[in-house]
């Protein structure tokens, strides 16, 4: 490679690194900087493996490029210097000989990729045929009990009437009354294949309506901090089912900070945004933030699947409704979670005519 194409890798917007035998950064292009957040004279003159705190994984595949000397490339990345976060990204790593340094010698270029947002939406994707999938299953487990359960306590009603023992009429309300809890949750269970019914809709609404009710729930112990921007469009939505998202997050959120902490409802506009492999010029970002004790790691991957709940009495249905109304709204649902801070993120086309291609 010579100091004329080392020149044309300024111009790519791939970010190129080049080292030498010795590891030490000889050359970093401005997609490099930028990618890293580090300046070239940051980079050129230390050992790459003290740039990225000796990362194992990218060691790994130095070596394996030297050894063979042929191309590699490793597809899953996590990289960061000294006191930043670490990006995930895929790095094409090749054997390359300057003749500018020194003739005949051998270097290594790195090539590094982004890849969080090819990540995101493989990741998106799995979420919702997953989804789709416990939706088809939940919805006939549904309809399989819901006919045995209606005979039940209409035995058991008529049972109710002809028994002549005060006391045994117990046993049959006992009956009847677990058999209604059985069919509210099989109704609840159904309720998602209602197709939403759009039509304008100011998200500021949506927001206060909950707030109401979750104060009205707990006004001594909640504080809920709204932080709104006044200037986002409306959306196309439905109203009631827009209302259900927002107060399921609100209500799981206020049950688990146990009545006792702080909400922040907060509202932005995202433009040039990716949803379900269609490009949108803008998208409306809800966010629901609690105070709250946090996710435990081991209800991470499966928090919206149906029936499960990290809380003792809880339906897991909450969570299950929240995602499924969002994917018919064209829009996804994430979270971030730690001690004292959970945050769950509604991504939400503002108008689903106005996609373009990427």
């Amino acid at each position: 490679m010579t100091v004329a194409a080392l020149a044309g890798l300024d111009l790519l917007a791939t970010a190129i690194v080049i080292v030498d035998r010795d590891l030490i950064v000889r050359f970093a292009n401005p997609a490099a900087e930028n990618l890293f957040e580090l300046s070239s004279k940051s980079l050129v003159g230390n050992a790459i493996t003290e740039i990225f705190e000796n990362d194992r994984v990218l060691g790994a595949a130095i070596e394996y490029t030297r050894a063979n000397n042929c191309s590699y490339t490793e597809h899953d990345l996590k990289l960061g210097s000294v006191g930043r976060n670490k990006l995930h990204l895929s790095c094409t790593l090749s054997p390359v000989e300057i003749e500018s340094w020194v003739t005949g010698w051998q270097g290594l270029l790195l090539e590094f990729r982004h890849i969080e947002q090819q990540i995101k939406i493989a990741r998106e994707e799995r979420l919702h045929d997953q989804s789709q999938a416990n939706r088809e299953l939940i919805r006939n487990l549904a309809h399989e009990i819901k006919n045995p359960l209606g005979g039940i306590r209409g035995a058991a009603q008529l049972l109710d009437h002809e028994l002549e023992r005060p006391g045994l009429h117990e046993y049959t309300q006992v009956i009847m009354k677990e058999a209604d809890r059985l069919q509210s949750l099989m109704d609840r269970l159904l309720t998602p294949h209602r197709l939403p019914q759009p039509a304008p809709l100011n998200i500021h609404e949506v927001l206060e309506r909950v707030r109401s009710l979750i104060l009205a729930e707990y006004p001594d112990g909640i504080a809920i901090r709204r932080d709104y921007d006044t200037s986002v469009p409306l959306l196309q939505g439905d109203k009631e089912q827009m209302i259900q998202i927002v107060l399921n997050i609100a209500r799981n959120a206020a049950q688990a900070m146990k009545g006792e902490g702080k909400l922040v409802f907060k509202t932005r506009i995202a433009r040039q945004v990716t949803l379900s492999r269609k490009r949108y010029k803008h998208a409306l970002t809800v966010q629901i933030s609690d105070t709250g004790p946090g996710i435990a790691e081991e209800m991470r991957e499966k928090i919206f699947y149906p029936l499960v709940s990290g809380r003792e009495g809880g339906s897991g249905l909450g969570l299950t409704l929240a995602q499924t109304f969002v994917t018919q709204h064209g829009g996804t649902i994430t979270f971030e979670s730690q001690r004292g801070n959970t945050t769950f993120t509604l991504l939400l086309p503002v108008n689903q005519n106005e996609n373009v291609k990427p």
